[in-house]
């Protein structure tokens, strides 16, 4: 028998009888799309904040790097047990920088790289 919005009684009687199963295989793709995500996004995205940190760790003086403003920099003098560095933006012009602002640290190319161009 049909009912009026195209579904048949059996077909019904059958969806309500699976219970767990059913439950299951309703959760099946949430579960799956919570993985694709833990792998696509969250992940990568805790690895580039570890390396991150790593980094501001271990910054030291005469460091060129890069701020969150797009100042580039050389590190003057580290503070141990500090969140500040103080580093040089210009000739004499020195500044106190919070580690979290720093981006990058920008390493020399070496002599061949730039005779390859």
């Amino acid at each position: 028998m049909w009912t009026p919005f195209g579904i048949s009684t059996a077909h019904a009687q059958d969806a309500a009888a699976g219970g767990a199963a059913g439950i299951a295989m309703q959760l099946m793709p949430l579960v799956l799309i919570f993985v694709v995500f833990y792998f696509l996004l969250i992940r990568p995205q805790q690895k580039k904040m570890k390396e991150h940190r790593e980094m501001l760790g271990q910054l030291k003086r005469n460091d060129r790097v890069v701020t969150a403003g797009g100042i580039v920099a050389t590190i003057t003098k580290v503070k141990e047990g500090s969140d500040e560095i103080e580093a040089e933006i210009a000739p004499n012009v020195r500044v106190s920088l919070v580690r979290g602002t720093i981006t990058s640290v920008i390493r020399p190319q070496a002599a061949n790289d730039e005779k390859a161009g």
